[in-house]
């Protein structure tokens, strides 16, 4: 199963930034749309798998990045819920309600771990047309 650690990181994603903005000051924010596309995979296979009941905490699955991280969130103020759907645990009055934990999730880490490899292509496939229609390759 995916854990932090196999976070898949890119060396040198800080110097290329700075030369695409060298490039085009407006370049470098292109960076944050190449990294949504390759979460994207992830949540495109995890939201399938969230089980439906009024359909928010399936819709909660989103990208949300940075221009030098793409992170997968879930849940929010009106899905207070989401954590214990994926990971499970005890919650409700004196934590009656349970549903069996999974340290590795059931939803989002699984999913990442179904798409690693075709993740990484589509990051490495799009920083490099980045690269060179900023004239870097």
């Amino acid at each position: 199963m995916a854990r932090a650690s196999d976070a898949i990181t890119v060396e040198g994603l800080r110097e290329l930034r700075s030369a695409l903005r060298k490039v085009d000051g407006e370049m470098h924010k292109m960076m944050r749309i190449a990294q949504n596309d390759a979460a994207q995979i992830v949540v495109n296979r995890a939201k399938p798998k969230i089980p439906v009941r009024s359909g928010r905490a399936r819709n909660s699955v989103r990208v949300a990045s940075t221009q030098t991280a793409a992170r997968i969130r879930a849940g929010s103020k009106r899905v207070p819920y989401y954590a214990w759907l994926d990971f499970g645990g005890r919650v409700g009055r004196n934590k009656s309600v349970k549903r069996p934990f999974f340290k590795e999730g059931r939803y989002i880490f699984p999913s990442y771990s179904e798409t690693k490899e075709r993740v990484e292509s589509t990051l490495i496939k799009r920083l490099t047309e980045l690269c060179r229609e900023g004239g870097l390759l």
